[in-house]
């Protein structure tokens, strides 16, 4: 069945000498993966800068169900980034993000339109902004939580409470597990919460503040994401916007 539909780029990894392993999150069908060979020369219509990471495709290909690796007819971008990919902070942002989104997709196998129109818009966003996104991820993490259908519980919110990160939900009292945050955690739990790409500019956290909130949003995503792991590009990110 030939598929046209939008794509962004999850990861890429070289198999062999002239071909990539390319996952992507599209928007018709979810999570694909496409086995893609790679011109030598600069003339071939696949070039290996298309498939850099969160780059927005358009892209075509024969999707037989069967087959794990799919083979792209045709591709292009369907936006071509201005700022990312000139702007080191944001390279060290999108980096993390892919790995991330490798992750809490993983399970995406069908169409999950909201999803897709999030992150694409996401990245579109943070492509045009000119300061101030140190929280970016931040409300990306937790939003994302939206689509995925594990969005924390904002209500019930008072100083003092512990959040249940199995729940989701505040609670005055400690549940009957280990999976819940301080009163200062849940502090801040609640304030991200609170964010969206505009207004984040107003939360302001210190640089170790903003790393123990990265901290535990990718807890809970370890909590609700099956075979979630430890992110290594996090380490990336723990020395940005120091």
């Amino acid at each position: 069945m030939l598929i046209k539909t939008e794509a962004v780029v999850l990861r890429a990894v070289r198999y062999g000498d002239s071909r990539l392993i390319v996952d992507m999150l599209t928007l018709s069908e979810g999570r694909e993966s496409f086995i893609v060979g790679i011109p030598k020369s600069s003339k071939g219509r696949l070039q290996k800068q298309l498939f850099q990471v969160l780059t927005l495709l358009d892209i075509e290909y024969d999707r037989r169900p069967g087959n794990h690796l799919q083979h792209l007819k045709d591709v292009s971008r369907s936006y071509p980034f201005a700022s990312i990919p000139f702007n080191p902070q944001k390279i060290a942002v999108t980096l993390f993000l892919s790995e991330f989104l490798c992750y809490a997709t993983r399970g995406e196998q069908g169409a999950n339109e909201h999803l897709f129109r999030f992150v694409s818009a996401a990245l579109r966003w943070l492509d045009t902004v000119e300061g101030q996104f140190a929280n970016f991820h931040l409300a990306f993490m937790i939003h994302l939580t939206r689509f995925l259908g594990f969005f924390p519980n904002i209500e019930g919110y008072h100083p003092g409470f512990l959040f249940d990160l199995r729940s989701g939900c505040f609670t005055s009292v400690a549940p009957l597990h280990s999976d819940f945050l301080n009163a200062a955690d849940t502090s801040r739990m609640a304030v991200i919460m609170r964010m969206d790409f505009e207004n984040m500019r107003f939360f302001h956290f210190t640089h170790e503040e903003r790393n123990r909130c990265t901290e535990v949003i990718l807890y809970y995503y370890r909590i609700h994401v099956p075979e979630f792991p430890e992110l290594r590009s996090f380490d990336v990110v723990r020395q940005l916007f120091a």
